[in-house]
């Protein structure tokens, strides 16, 4: 049985008109310069987008810690969110929001955060990589990004997280880099987006007729070989979206089976509830050490 009578997943397969010829008609030599150039165009475009959207958290936690610590400049905070983020094996992006919007220390206290007992990992065995280091969040999607194409059966998916309202791309296999660009943050219109927001999983069986797409992501999708792809949220335990994982297919879908989509589930579920813990116990980690290097050099 497919995802049409399982209920499990929402689809999305409605035929969108195409100008009679425009598959068709051959591109001569300048149209075929003048292609490449408009794509040269975009994919700069896309690449500032990327400065454009992440410099602004990262100076403004640049700013907190300059303030709160009497550094010489901003290349000082960046340095320390830098070896922060090293060392705990979490983006600096991500480290960055942290200390924009985590209350600071108490003025001169030696720890950021009062002791608390450790809580252990959430178990991973849904996603089938054997043992895991927790603690590492590049391993841990990246399995999850591995379990996913394997029961979809496909070489080609990204991994994004939520960050504010928007879904950032933070780990890709078998995509073009036109598409990893452009998808690098998406704020709506695209099936991971309508995942997210439904708290379901979304399959878009062909993309080339699907009426969710506006015309230039339908082309970046289809220029990098996907012609179908399925998205999968990730939740945890309190019904909370964190992410979403999408596995992308270079032929048309016809669905998946019960037991697809039940191993689908149950990665959304153990990545999500993972990724609640991660941010609840690694990320103030780092922040602490984070605390720890700056007070080291006050002294």
């Amino acid at each position: 049985m497919t995802d049409s009578t399982a209920g499990d997943s929402l689809t999305d397969n409605q035929p969108v008109a195409h100008p009679e010829g425009e598959r068709s008609s051959p591109l001569g030599p300048t149209t075929q310069r003048l292609a490449a150039q408009v794509a040269e165009l975009r994919r700069q475009v896309s690449e500032l987008e990327v400065r454009v959207r992440s410099r602004p958290k990262i100076a403004l936690a640049e700013g907190v810690l300059v303030e709160r610590y009497g550094l010489p400049d901003a290349e000082a905070a960046f340095s320390l969110m830098r070896q922060a983020s090293q060392r705990a094996n979490i983006k600096l992006h991500q480290v960055a929001v942290a200390v924009a919007r985590t209350s600071g220390p108490e003025r001169g206290a030696e720890t950021w955060f009062e002791p608390r007992p450790p809580e252990p990992a959430p178990p991973l065995d849904a996603l089938g990589s054997g043992t895991l280091d927790a603690r590492n969040q590049g391993e841990v999607l990246g399995s999850a990004l591995n379990r996913v194409l394997d029961i979809t059966s496909t070489d080609m998916g990204n991994v994004q997280l939520v960050e504010d309202t928007t879904l950032r791309m933070e780990k890709h296999t078998g995509l073009s880099q036109e598409f990893t660009d452009f998808f690098a943050f998406v704020d709506g219109g695209t099936s991971c987006s309508r995942a997210a927001v439904a708290h379901h999983q979304v399959t878009v069986k062909d993309v080339e007729s699907s009426p969710g797409f506006d015309d230039l992501s339908r082309r970046v999708i289809l220029s990098a070989g996907s012609r179908a792809c399925h998205s999968i949220p990730l939740i945890d335990a309190t019904d909370t979206v964190h992410g979403v994982i999408s596995s992308h297919h270079a032929r048309p879908l016809i669905g998946f089976t019960h037991a697809q989509l039940r191993a689908l589930a149950d990665t959304s579920r153990a990545t999500g509830v993972w990724i609640d813990w991660h941010r609840r116990t690694i990320l103030p980690e780092a922040l602490e050490d984070l605390h720890r290097l700056a007070l080291a050099r006050q002294g």
